[in-house]
């Protein structure tokens, strides 16, 4: 998911490549930006990749 958005893809292009619904990309999203103590996507993603969890 976190990689999606780090690839610039909004929640819906996000949940239609995943087969998902975009509420819920939304609260995956939310939960992983509350994990990384982000309050942007953008941080978020700066975060994953500064902890090794993205390239």
């Amino acid at each position: 998911m976190l990689a999606c958005a780090a690839l610039g893809s909004t929640n819906a292009e996000i949940a239609a490549q995943l087969g998902l619904r975009e509420g819920t990309v939304k609260a995956y999203l939310g939960t992983a930006m509350s994990k990384l103590d982000a309050s942007t996507r953008h941080s978020a993603v700066t975060r994953a990749r500064r902890a090794g969890l993205l390239p």
